[in-house]
């Protein structure tokens, strides 16, 4: 029979996998969506809609054997706040996942409507940026490396920037009617990727609340932006 502090480190060890293997899928759903937007390719933007229910199903089996070690283990100190993070990473990542199916579903309406390459090159820019974000969080995490968490606001500076640059492009539109309808749907995909970079963001907030047990904004202006072991 399993000694339950065993138990409770093999389970610990699985959680772990199971975020980082979400955190390769979530991301590779977004690359994924944005080539079937740039491409029109319809039979992809299916595979990334149908792809969400494997992130899903993980996320609801990480949700349960979190709730399971909390019940069982009662978790204490830095354990907990492992699990702690584990729980909420897992949310952003299904989130992030999310973000992709709703940009393959546009994909989907928008197929038949005319389109501006060079919006759909500021996206492709947009997506560029986020994509390693998210591979940047998930790094700190499986590293426990604060120095790498503590990048993760300076990298989604781009992401603000391009998300805010795409309305005079849209605006520029306005002359088509139909050509408009398709950018204000960009409008959406671009504010899409700008949840996601928000979302890298946000685990990498979690990493610093694992390696210091401080929780705090990585974006809040009341507070000085560094963080670290005796930040105040």
């Amino acid at each position: 029979m399993v000694q339950p502090r065993r138990k409770f480190h093999e389970d610990l060890d699985w959680l772990e996998r199971q975020i980082i293997a979400m955190g390769e899928l979530s991301e590779q759903a977004v690359g994924r969506a944005i080539d079937a937007l740039a491409t029109q390719d319809e039979a992809l933007a299916d595979r990334v809609i149908a792809g969400d229910d494997e992130i899903d199903s993980g996320y609801m089996e990480v949700e349960r054997r979190v709730l399971d070690i909390i019940a069982m283990q009662n978790p204490v100190a830095s354990d907990l706040r492992l699990v702690s993070a584990i729980w909420h990473i897992n949310l952003h990542l299904e989130r992030i996942g999310d973000m992709a199916v709703n940009i393959a579903k546009i994909t989907k309406v928008t197929r038949e409507l005319p389109r501006d390459e060079r919006v759909v090159s500021h996206l492709r820019e947009m997506a560029d940026v986020v994509r390693p974000m998210i591979r940047t969080a998930l790094e700190a995490f499986a590293l426990r490396d604060l120095e790498l968490a503590l990048k993760l606001p300076s990298m989604d500076d781009p992401v603000d920037r391009l998300n805010r640059g795409l309305y005079g492009q849209i605006v520029g539109l306005s002359p088509d009617v139909r050509l408009l309808e398709w950018g204000i749907r960009m409008n959406v995909v671009s504010r899409q990727l700008e949840r996601c970079g928000d979302h890298a963001v946000d685990i990498a907030e979690q990493v610093a609340f694992l390696l210091t047990g401080e929780f705090r904004e990585f974006t809040d202006a009341s507070h000085p932006a560094g963080l670290g072991p005796n930040a105040s």
